[in-house]
């Protein structure tokens, strides 16, 4: 087996090591770009048929939002604690686990009745669902060099907005064809699917019969890196962790009241029942995805024309909280297309702002404290999550579905997200993890860390 680092070969005057012709970790990558399409698909499901399941099953806004908080206090949890699963069992293993959860999580909706059938069927949802990620960046890691990681992350993880757009095309078709239980199997079957393909094809590449002795050499062709852990009481220390809490906690809450409440809100403003939504949500979820692409393009292209990394992540994220602000007007639009042009703003503006989001935490931190800061700020995140949706049910309640309340809220916590950003961090400096885990060796606390 023939296995090179790229350090060795500059020690001994060899040529860095090459891209193979051979190239079978692109296969992985399309593996986990399904898998993160399935993914987007189950979790949307619910907010898609919720005005029809609201009329047969007579759920109030408060149930409602009771529900669909019981995903994100699960998928918060699972995000603390899925990561160290994988990290004992492995990737494929712990991989098929998750899928195996949150699939027969996904056709268990079909056999609630109550609030709280759906609620566990929820929570399940939510708790294999946070697999996903962690997995999918842990495959990365395994099969991939430095130098492609980030394009095999945002290879798989364009699956998110594809599932978001397929999800609007199919269910509706299916629960019109064959009833809304009938969506909830047909779309979460389809994980069992892609088990099939995972189980057969996925090893180590290592061991991978399909990976030459070249590819094997090209993905090992890193240096070594540390691998010491860093304590989660350590990484808190650092006003650079709080800085990406606060823009999580803040945000994510707005992402999941458009995955969860458009459907309801285009049923209760402009009267689009199932058969019509697909075209309105297509139209959101494509703009999202040029939105994450042209947030990651911007900025990256203000490094490189000379912008210091302080400047041009946080110009790109101050045009996405200005881009934001109109979507206070959705509620009082004239049209129902006026409305889906705001809310496509809306959520472009928020993939924009949440990939430069997610990059300030590599900019500010070694690559081993950068999967434990994702997961604090994630399951924060969702934790703040939880509580929006279900003030968003008791507000609807209490105004007779009145969204212009939450619209505002939408709106204008980007730019207090970004404010405070800065305030914990007025300069993007790399923490400095190290000396943070020698002096919890010695003292049991310590201030954040003071710039």
């Amino acid at each position: 087996m023939a296995v090179s680092a790229r350090s060795a070969a500059s020690d001994s005057g060899l040529e860095p090591v090459t891209a193979p012709r051979s190239s079978y970790r692109w296969t992985v990558v399309a593996l986990l770009f399904a898998a993160t399409t399935i993914n987007y698909m189950d979790r949307q499901v619910l907010g898609i048929l919720a005005p029809t399941l609201q009329r047969e099953l007579r759920w109030t806004e408060t149930d409602y939002g009771a529900i669909v908080s019981w995903f994100s206090l699960a998928y918060g949890v699972g995000l603390l604690l899925m990561g160290r699963v994988l990290d004992r069992v492995g990737a494929r293993l712990g991989f098929s686990f998750a899928i195996v959860l949150w699939s027969l999580a996904a056709m268990g909706h079909a056999l609630a009745r109550t609030v709280g059938g759906f609620s566990i069927a929820r929570a399940s949802l939510g708790l294999g669902e946070a697999g996903n990620f962690p997995g999918a960046i842990k495959v990365v890691a395994e099969w991939f060099p430095k130098k492609e990681r980030a394009l095999a992350t945002g290879l798989f993880n364009a699956g998110s907005n594809v599932g978001a757009i397929i999800a609007p095309i199919a269910v509706p078709w299916i629960a019109l064809t064959w009833g809304w239980r009938a969506a909830f199997i047909v779309t979460g079957a389809i994980g069992f699917l892609w088990l099939l393909f995972w189980v057969g094809i996925y090893r180590d590449p290592s061991v991978h019969p399909r990976v030459s002795s070249a590819e094997l050499a090209y993905i090992r062709s890193d240096p070594p890196e540390a691998t010491q852990a860093i304590p989660w009481a350590s990484l808190l220390r650092h006003r650079q962790t709080w800085a990406f809490v606060v823009g999580k906690s803040l945000t994510d809450p707005v992402w999941l009241f458009y995955l969860f409440w458009l459907p309801k809100f285009l049923d209760a403003n402009w009267g689009v029942r199932l058969s019509g939504l697909a075209a309105p949500l297509v139209a959101i979820y494509v703009l999202a995805d040029v939105g994450s692409v042209g947030g990651g393009w911007f900025s990256s292209r203000l490094i490189t024309n000379g912008w210091s990394v302080n400047r041009s992540r946080k110009t790109a994220m101050a045009i996405a909280a200005v881009l934001i602000l109109p979507t206070l007007f959705a509620p009082m639009a004239k049209s129902l297309w006026v409305a889906v042009s705001i809310v496509s703003l809306a959520a472009a503006a928020h993939q924009w702002w949440s990939c430069n989001l997610f990059t300030t935490v590599s900019d500010m931190f070694p690559r081993r404290a950068v999967a434990s800061v994702v997961g604090i700020g994630g399951f924060v995140g969702a934790m703040s999550a939880m509580g929006f949706q279900r003030l968003t049910g008791y507000i609807l309640d209490a105004t007779g579905s009145d969204y212009r309340v939450i619209f505002v809220i939408c709106a204008v916590v980007y730019v207090g997200a970004l404010v405070l950003f800065h305030v914990l961090v007025p300069r993007m400096e790399p923490a400095r993890v190290d000396q943070s885990m020698r002096g919890s060796r010695s003292s049991r606390g310590g201030p954040l860390e003071r710039r």
